[in-house]
Order: C-alpha cells, then sequence, then structure tokens
C-alpha cells in the first residue's frame, strides 16, 4: 500500500473541488452506455411486433433477438472492465462507442434474423464494455460531495434513453407508415454513438488511473485541466511524486492479482457477491418487463382500437412511454434518497416494492381478466414496479462496483458484476417471452415478483453500507476490512 504525501494532496484537490462545467462535461459524456442501452432496449422492444410481420417470427426468436443484445454485454462488461484497468478509461470508452456503431450498422442493413441477431449481440458488446469503463471513470472523477448523486445520475441516463427512443420511434413511424420502419430504428443507433465518440475524442484520463500507474505528472495535468486550481502546484506535486505507483487497499497483495483471482479472494469475494448479485437479480425483473413492455400492453389490449402493425406499435409507444416517465421520477427520488439513506436501505425497500408492483398486475388479472383489463389498477402496477426500481437497485446496483473496489480493481469489479448482471438481463429476455407463451401473462408477472423479493433478501444478508461523501480511497483503507453490519 502506497500514498506519497503528494498524491494525497493532489486527491484532495480533486475530491474538495466545487462541481464546475468541466465535471458537467464528464459527467453527460459518461452516460453514453447507459443512455444508448437504454435507447437501444426500447427501440427494440418497439421494433419486435414490426418485425414478426417482416420476418414471421415465433416466441423463441422474439426472446432470442431481446436476449443476443444483452447477451453481447456479459463478454462486453467481462473484457472492458479488466482492459480499462490495464490500458485507461478514456481508450475502452472510444472503443465502445465504434463497437455499437459498427452492431448497429450490421443490424440496419440486416436481411434476415441472424445477421440482425449478430449486429444486436455486436451492439451490445459494445454497451456492455461501456458500464464499467465509464462507471469507474465517472466515479474517479467527481468531487467527494457529488458523487453519490452523479452516479445515480449516469444511471438515469438509461430512462433519458428511453424517451430520447420514444420520441425518435415515433417520429419515425409518423412518416414511415410500413412493418420496414424498423430499419430507421437502427439507424438512430448509429448516429447517437456516433456523437458520444466525438464528444469523448477530448476527454482527460482519469488522474487516478494515470496515479495507480505511476504517471503522477500526467495526473496532475489532468486534474488541473478539469478543476481551478494553480496548475504550477500541481505539476510541482506531479513531479515530486515521481513515479511512485499509488495504491490504497485493504488488501493490497491480493489486489496485485488482478481481475478474478482478486475479486474471488478472500477479502473482496463478500464485495464481490454484493456487487453480482443484486444486479444479476434486478436485471432478469428490468430487462424483462422493460424489454417487453410494448409488448405486454398489446397483450391486454390496450390498442385493440387501432388497425394494422404499425398503427398498434404507435398506439404501444404511447402506452410504454407513460409508464417510463415514473423511470425518470423513480432516478429524480434515488438523488434524495440514496446520499441520505445510503445504498443498502434503499436497495432492499426498492426490490420490495417491484416485488408489490408485480403482484398488483397480478391481482388485476386475476381479478378483472385480460379482456377486460382493470386499467388503473395495471398501469399502478406498472408505476409502482418502475418508481421502486429507479429510486432504489437499478441505481444502487449500477453505483455500487465503482465504490466497493480500489482503483487498480475497479474497472475488473465493475465489469465482473455488469457482467454477471447483462446475464440475468440476457435470461430474462429470452425467457420471458417464452414462459408468457407457455404459461401466460400472470405466471410472467409471478416470475418477476419472485426474482425482485429474492433481491431484497439476498441484499439483506450481504450487508456493506457505504454511505457518506469519503473520498474513494478512504472506503479501502486497511480499517476498512470489516464491514458494518447496518445502514
Amino acid at each position: 500500500m502506497q500514498q506519497t504525501s503528494h498524491q494525497q494532496a493532489m486527491l484532495a484537490m480533486l475530491d474538495r473541488a466545487p462541481m464546475g462545467l468541466p465535471h458537467y462535461w464528464i459527467f453527460l459524456l459518461s452516460t453514453g452506455g447507459t443512455m444508448l442501452g437504454g435507447v437501444s432496449v426500447f427501440t427494440l422492444g418497439v421494433a419486435l411486433p414490426l418485425l414478426v410481420q417482416s420476418f414471421a417470427i415465433d416466441a423463441a426468436m422474439q426472446g432470442l433477438l431481446g436476449a443476443a443484445l444483452l447477451a453481447g454485454a456479459v463478454p462486453g462488461a467481462a473484457i472492458g472492465g479488466p482492459l480499462a484497468d490495464r490500458f485507461g478509461r478514456k481508450p475502452l470508452m472510444l472503443i465502445d462507442t465504434v463497437v455499437m456503431i459498427l452492431g448497429a450498422i450490421l443490424a440496419a442493413f440486416a436481411g434476415d434474423t441472424t445477421l440482425l441477431i449478430v449486429g444486436l449481440f455486436v451492439f451490445g458488446v459494445g454497451v456492455g464494455i461501456d458500464y464499467p469503463v465509464s462507471s469507474s471513470y465517472v466515479a474517479e472523477w467527481m468531487p467527494a460531495a457529488a458523487r453519490s448523486r452523479v452516479m445515480v445520475g449516469t444511471i438515469t441516463f438509461q430512462a433519458v434513453g428511453f424517451m430520447v427512443a420514444a420520441a425518435l420511434t415515433a417520429s419515425i413511424l409518423a412518416v414511415v407508415d410500413t412493418t420496414w420502419a424498423w430499419r430507421g430504428f437502427m439507424a438512430t443507433l448509429v448516429a447517437l454513438p456516433l456523437l458520444f465518440l466525438l464528444g469523448r475524442l477530448f476527454l482527460q484520463e482519469s488522474p487516478r488511473w494515470l496515479m495507480g500507474r505511476g504517471r503522477n505528472r500526467a495526473a496532475a495535468d489532468a486534474i488541473g485541466a478539469v478543476i481551478s486550481a494553480d496548475r504550477a502546484q500541481l505539476a510541482a506535486l506531479g513531479d515530486a511524486a515521481a513515479g511512485a505507483v499509488h495504491l490504497i487497499a485493504k488488501a493490497p497483495d491480493e489486489v496485485k492479482k488482478r481481475g478474478i483471482a482478486a475479486l474471488l479472494g478472500t477479502s473482496y469475494r463478500r464485495r464481490t457477491a454484493l456487487a453480482c448479485l443484486p444486479w444479476f437479480l434486478m436485471d432478469i425483473a428490468s430487462y424483462g418487463i422493460g424489454l417487453f413492455t410494448p409488448m405486454l400492453l398489446a397483450d391486454l389490449h390496450f390498442s385493440s382500437t387501432r388497425s394494422g402493425a404499425v398503427a398498434a406499435d404507435f398506439s404501444e409507444i404511447g402506452g410504454t412511454s407513460l409508464i417510463d416517465v415514473f423511470l425518470v421520477i423513480g432516478f429524480l427520488a434515488a438523488f434524495w434518497v440514496v446520499p441520505r439513506y445510503g445504498h443498502l436501505r434503499p436497495q432492499v425497500a426498492g426490490f420490495l416494492g417491484m416485488t408489490v408492483g408485480m403482484l398488483i398486475l397480478v391481482a388485476a388479472l386475476w381479478w378483472s381478466g385480460p379482456a377486460h383489463p382493470a386499467v388503473a389498477a395495471i398501469f399502478a402496477g406498472f408505476i409502482l414496479f418502475n418508481l421502486a426500481m429507479n429510486a432504489g437497485p437499478h441505481s444502487t446496483t449500477f453505483a455500487l462496483p465503482a465504490e466497493l473496489f480500489p482503483t487498480q480493481l475497479r474497472g475488473a469489479g465493475s465489469g465482473f458484476a455488469s457482467a454477471s448482471a447483462k446475464v440475468g438481463a440476457a435470461l430474462g429476455a429470452f425467457f420471458l417471452p417464452v414462459v408468457k407463451a407457455e404459461y401466460g401473462l400472470s405466471a410472467v408477472l409471478l416470475l418477476v415478483a419472485a426474482v425482485s423479493l429474492a433481491g431484497a433478501l439476498i441484499t439483506a444478508l450481504l450487508v456493506e453500507e457505504l454511505g457518506g461523501a469519503k473520498s474513494l480511497e478512504d472506503r479501502h483503507a486497511p480499517d476498512a476490512a470489516t464491514p458494518p453490519q447496518g445502514g
């Protein structure tokens, strides 16, 4: 474990700096993966009814298309995090946008479902790389007092992505009255990553990563380019630190192993479980419901007065958008909840709220029947699910890995957690439509309720609170080895 006084001084300047315009620019450009993940999930959800008409696909193929997008994120996250620990945050943030662009081009020009699946998978790889890299990057740059809210803000852009996709897909359907409008949807998945790529070219590398590689002068220069400080003083501190490698960890020897060996070692396996298991369960529920919300609403006959696949699809965009507004409201609640109550309590309460939301939907279906749905109760169930999810586990599961692991392990830890989550997302996307086709809509909702309840119970068992405006380094000192049993 090593930290010179000069490195400590540089990090103190970074942690105590007020939020300035460069911080907000870093934050905005770090939302690429979460926003584009939201855009792609919503876009595919709206495209599925049109793809059914274009390619005459069955329920299993619908699930496979959804799973391809999410399954690609698994290897993306698994390799992206460790690569970012080795080569830096910025290079990987550029690479992942290029991968997304390539995948979207393949999908837009696909002539059959095989190439479409390949394109969606490649796009998912790019999204998967971005999740651990961008979360590590933004956590390492933000002032300590603002970090929790900015981390919540980063994942909030997934819901913003839903809203952007709703506007884009509705605009395309208003102009292109054909089932082949899905190609226009895919074209938007080319343009949006390109905008992020151009903006990210001008970002600075993470100073914490640079210091962890012994590049202290480069770290000082990066800090000086972002915060208002005496650049000569920063340069002097960087020069004085010379090539000292900054490493603060409760188990430095295990951290030096890097990757899976360190994550599953005795010092970090509890944190790894806390980072992975609840996020895995949350993504089964959130992606399974989110991806197929338009089709679930169609199954409940909310567009029965419409005629034609395009007109019906247009109607489901409106119903889904109304529900997704509460995703944003839930995230806004998390801005207040997470800094005030930490990670554990909102995560448990959110999972329980998701469970209740699904049970309300089941009750509404059983009491009224799908032919004559209880509209108010059904929308109430969806709304409670979205509010509880985003005020709790959707925010906390994204933020936790970046704070649970030290700098040299942050990318790998976040990547392993994100990969685990995307396994859950792919499973939910593939199996939920199959379960719906075999056993009905009620079985899907009961399954999501059970998964949400399991998330609450596992979180309560794996207690390790990280609340408070601390430096990232404070969380990994040797005296942090014994986690507090509360929060």
